[in-house]
């Protein structure tokens, strides 16, 4: 072989080799998979960790607050020469100073009781980050939603397409039955015309069913923070996992437990609580141990100035009160309790608002054992009058009209068949994240 055919050859196996890895890789999914690749990737649940971490931070910020005040200073400073005069400013003189001055201080200060306002706040605080981390669990749950739809979905399309594909090859060997009918005489051109154009039809569907799956891949793909080019393959048995059919009454009990939105609004309930604690607490008193030590030079309270240091200290218990806030608060109190009231009324509307959203999900899910049952009877049906009418046309008793009703009841059947089935997980699913627990 020449150098130059041997080069040829090089490259065209280098593109045959880029092809390969061009090509898109497949990923065999699980729900459960999914669920954790979500946790894991999702760019929605890693928003909302970092605000439980910013939470977090707050709750150890207030119980900073628990801690004493130090006050540390120290300054040096350039005094000028001083002037003394009468009180009518007459008789006027110099007064020399030492020009160097310093300052040295220490003073620290502990809380003791400050009506509850250190304790609200570490309070509240801490309902706030509970309040962060049941909103981390709420959009865990709603991204685990949105991605069984997404799944479900494709599982369903590639169901279709299967069907479709099973349809196509169906049409397919029966146009060329008719092909050879018509050959032979005893059939018309016109029946091999519409078997063709139903077969177009099919293939058109097939083409419109895959850019549909191809669509719902993307999303998937972007919400799992998977590569562009990856196809997910949902897991084939997938169906064969019946859910249970526990009663409403214990779908019930889980959502008064578990559902996020009740979570939430009783959590809102008690953060109003105690910011109407703390409106309450600017009306008490403050009582404060406090200490300090001194270090300072000149003494310039005499006159001469006394060109010396003077250190001193102290320790103490203040008390203060606001007095304004006899007549200034009253408002801000009554603000705070009737927001307790208005979020005490909107929880108790929570509670029959998931109440009954958890009734008509059951509801849906119960309907979607009964539509599986009733479409498996169609398809049974569908199945055997297909054949009768199969069986009929080959001996030339039916025509090829009946063949094409009969092929898309069929049809129509299995596509129905396949989304009942779906909606069973679907609906499972919906209920679980209605009562709070995916």
């Amino acid at each position: 072989m020449s150098k130059g055919l041997l080069l040829i050859a090089s490259f065209v196996v280098m593109l045959c080799d880029g092809a390969v890895f061009a090509q898109s890789t497949e990923r065999h999914l699980s729900i459960e998979e999914m669920f954790a690749m979500a946790d894991q990737n999702s760019k929605t649940i890693k928003a909302q960790r970092a605000a439980v971490e910013v939470a977090h931070q707050g709750v150890r910020e207030a119980q900073a607050g628990r801690l004493p005040d130090i006050d540390l200073s120290l300054s040096a400073s350039y005094l000028g020469n001083g002037h003394l005069t009468d009180r009518n400013f007459s008789d006027g003189q110099n007064i020399p100073m030492p020009h160097f001055g310093n300052n040295f201080a220490v003073e620290a200060s502990q809380l003791v009781y400050g009506g509850g306002v250190v304790d609200s706040s570490i309070a509240l605080a801490k309902l706030q980050h509970e309040m962060a981390t049941v909103g981390l669990e709420a959009s865990r749950s709603g991204v685990h939603f949105a991605l069984v739809g997404y799944y479900l979905e494709l599982y369903k399309l590639n169901n279709l397409i299967e069907v479709y594909e099973q349809n196509i090859a169906l049409a397919k060997k029966i146009i060329a039955e008719v092909e050879s009918r018509n050959a032979q005489g005893v059939a018309l051109l016109n029946d091999v015309t519409r078997y063709k154009l139903r077969l177009k039809n099919l293939e058109l569907m097939k083409i419109k069913l895959q850019n549909s799956a191809d669509i719902i891949n993307s999303e998937l793909v972007t919400l799992l923070d998977m590569d562009a080019d990856t196809i997910i393959v949902p897991d084939s048995k997938v169906l064969e996992q019946i859910p249970p059919r526990d009663g409403v009454a214990w779908w019930q009990e889980q959502a008064l437990s578990n559902a996020y939105s009740l979570r939430q609004g009783s959590l809102a309930v008690r953060v109003s609580l105690q910011q109407e604690r703390l409106a309450k607490a600017d009306r008490l008193p403050k009582v404060a141990l406090f200490a300090g030590n001194h270090f300072d030079g000149p003494i310039t309270i005499e006159v001469p100035v006394i060109d010396k240091n003077f250190n001193y200290w102290y320790v103490g218990v203040g008390v203060s009160f606001k007095l304004s806030s006899l007549y200034k608060s009253n408002r801000t109190i009554k603000r705070a309790a009737l927001a307790t009231s208005h979020q005490q009324r909107e929880l108790e509307q929570m509670h029959d608002k998931v109440s009954l959203a958890v009734n008509a999900d059951y509801v849906r899910y119960e309907e979607a054992y009964d539509v599986v049952a009733t479409t498996e009877q169609s398809v049974e049906l569908a199945t055997q009058n297909y054949d009768v009418v199969n069986t009929r046309y080959a001996n030339g008793i039916a025509l090829v009209t009946d063949m094409i009703d009969a092929a898309n009841e069929l049809l129509n059947a299995e596509l129905q068949l396949v989304n009942a089935r779906i909606n069973i997980i679907f609906s499972y699913y919906k209920l679980c994240h209605t009562s709070g627990n995916i």
